[in-house]
């Protein structure tokens, strides 16, 4: 059975920091396009970043450009985001997602088929 679990979430500071990981099982994903989606409360889901299957390639919402950075480790079947100076308007349920090919469509949740349950995280003022 495909899992993809994250971790890492919880309450912060604004400016704090926060490494969120997803670990996947019941296949091995390192050929995937792994990547992360956030939702808050009330709003719609948004892309947050992706990361090609050999890490050669990332992508992120401009808006989180210079803040967050997406890693993988293909031997743990782990996928990372490292989110820095975070700021309230960063709470949200952070998703991870996975699949074979994405091309240009990576900010596209519905071109993902795997995705995990989500990892709350709350940046307070």
């Amino acid at each position: 059975q495909v899992q993809l679990v994250e971790s890492g979430g919880g309450l912060v500071q604004a400016g704090g920091s926060l490494r969120l990981s997803c670990a996947a099982s019941g296949r091995s994903f390192s050929r995937d396009y792994m990547g992360w989606f956030r939702q808050a409360p009330g709003k719609e889901r948004e892309f947050v970043a992706t990361i090609s299957w050999n890490a050669d390639s990332t992508y992120y919402a401009d808006s989180l450009k210079g803040r967050f950075t997406i890693s993988r480790d293909n031997a743990k079947n782990t996928v990372y985001l490292q989110m820095n100076s975070l700021k309230p308007e960063d709470t949200a349920v952070y998703y991870c997602v996975a699949v074979l090919r994405i091309g240009p469509y990576y900010s596209d949740f519905n071109r993902y088929n795997h995705w995990g349950q989500g990892t709350q995280v709350t940046v307070s003022s």
